[in-house]
């Protein structure tokens, strides 16, 4: 059976995901197609998806009681395209103990 992601990586996908998507499709849209609806809604989204990531890698400090450096690499992490992605296996680490 495989195992079971947590609800924080969970949502650190789908903000990953979002911050991709505002970046490499709606963007260009706004700007090469004069779409800027594109990015209204798609900035909302994303900003939603990443207050609701930072509130979750805050409640997971507190919970697991984590040194301050890993909720500090998973919030720089969510500010670089594939930033979540790249912390992901070891994120699971750090949940597991």
């Amino acid at each position: 059976m495989p195992k079971k992601t947590s609800l924080l990586r969970l949502v650190g996908r789908l903000e990953a995901l979002s911050f991709l998507i505002l970046v490499g499709i709606a963007m260009p849209l706004k700007y090469v197609a004069g779409r800027p609806e594109f990015v209204k809604w798609t900035g909302w989204f994303h900003g939603i998806l990443f207050v609701v990531y930072v509130a979750f890698v805050l409640a997971a400090w507190q919970r697991h009681r984590w040194p301050f450096i890993r909720p500090f690499l998973l919030g720089c992490a969510s500010l670089i395209p594939f930033g979540p992605f790249l912390l992901e296996k070891r994120l699971a680490q750090w949940e597991s103990k």
